[in-house]
């Protein structure tokens, strides 16, 4: 993915004024507000150990770039682990075209938990790593692991499928992980997201509709805080908002800020929302200033940068919004 250049002034106040939230806090005929009313249902415990370790098995494949053995074994690990866990698997074999009208081939899999259910949730991440650590200070040549950067993203998903799977929630969830995400070239923007184009082009099920999307994207780094990026905001303020709340409500307001640091990214959700329709928004690890963290595209994107209490705060809140309040916003 790639930073969009420039400032979105007010997207967040107009944003707030227009997703007025319907479900909490209601006035009463005295115009005194009502407290929301407990949660019924208990979210699990999310494990963080378990998340590394889904993290760390993916980067023991090496680099997963499109047109290599670490895709196809990567590919088919990931398939492995969802068949046992969620209810319905689709996978989704296509080739692609890259930078210099280079064929890649993709491979987007998806898992379905509670198909039936109407009120659905997509929370989707990519799995394939860049080919070429083009941010690194020395040799731009490098191969990188890609830990952060797609594998951490990967991870919490797959600790979400498996608490999914251990207690069933009426909400339907649709983990989409999506390749040939990162082979783009700036110059050129949508050459990046291959994977979710072609998902938000042919979905997995004819007509598919989810009440909104949660990307993750970079959600392992260490000290990683996560801003709310401008294009999540213009289409998915209600339940990025919502998200937020969540997050600094169950003690993560140091990772989960408020302040509008004005930042546009190039990411799969930009698809999403203007191809499929879904409002979604992008969990991504962003700087005060808006730029990227340090090993953004380079070979120090390995699992040294990886720590297991980002994994936490960022897994933790998906559950503890997918079991106590899914719709509230």
């Amino acid at each position: 993915m790639h930073k969009i250049v420039g400032i979105v002034a007010g997207i967040a106040l107009f944003a707030a004024a227009c997703n007025q939230s319907s479900n909490t806090n209601q006035q009463d005929n005295n115009g005194q507000a009502q407290q929301a009313a407990a949660p019924a249902v208990k979210a699990p415990s999310f494990n963080a150990d378990s998340a590394y370790v889904y993290t760390a098995k993916q980067v023991s494949f090496g680099p997963r770039i499109p047109n290599t053995p670490a895709q196809t074994k990567c590919a088919d690990w990931l398939i492995g682990q969802l068949k046992l866990l969620a209810d319905t698997v689709y996978v989704q074999r296509t080739t692609v075209t890259g930078p210099g009208k280079k064929a890649l081939p993709c491979i987007n899999i998806i898992a379905s938990f509670n198909p039936a259910a109407t009120q659905r949730i997509l929370l989707l991440s990519h799995w394939d790593t860049r080919p070429q650590a083009d941010q690194d200070a020395f040799d731009k040549t490098k191969k990188l692991d890609g830990a952060d950067d797609g594998a951490s993203g990967v991870g919490v998903l797959l600790e979400t499928a498996r608490q999914l799977h251990a207690q069933k929630t009426n909400v339907g969830i649709d983990i989409l992980l999506t390749d040939v995400e990162d082979s783009g070239v700036s110059e050129e923007e949508n050459s990046f997201c291959l994977g979710t184009q072609y998902w938000a082009k042919n979905p997995h099920v004819k007509g598919y509709k989810a009440n909104y999307g949660i990307l993750l994207d970079m959600v392992g780094g260490r000290g990683s805080q996560f801003f709310m990026e401008a294009g999540s905001q213009q289409y998915a303020y209600g339940p990025m908002k919502m998200f937020w709340d969540v997050a600094n409500r169950i003690g993560y307001s140091d990772r989960f800020r408020y302040d509008n640091i004005g930042a546009g990214i190039t990411d799969d959700h930009v698809y999403v929302n203007t191809m499929a329709a879904i409002p979604t928004f992008d969990i991504i690890a962003l700087q005060q200033n808006g730029n990227f963290v340090p090993h953004w595209h380079t070979s120090n994107d390995n699992m040294s940068a990886i720590d297991k209490s980002t994994l936490q705060a960022v897994g933790q809140t998906i559950l503890e919004v997918i079991y106590t309040q899914p719709f509230e916003y």
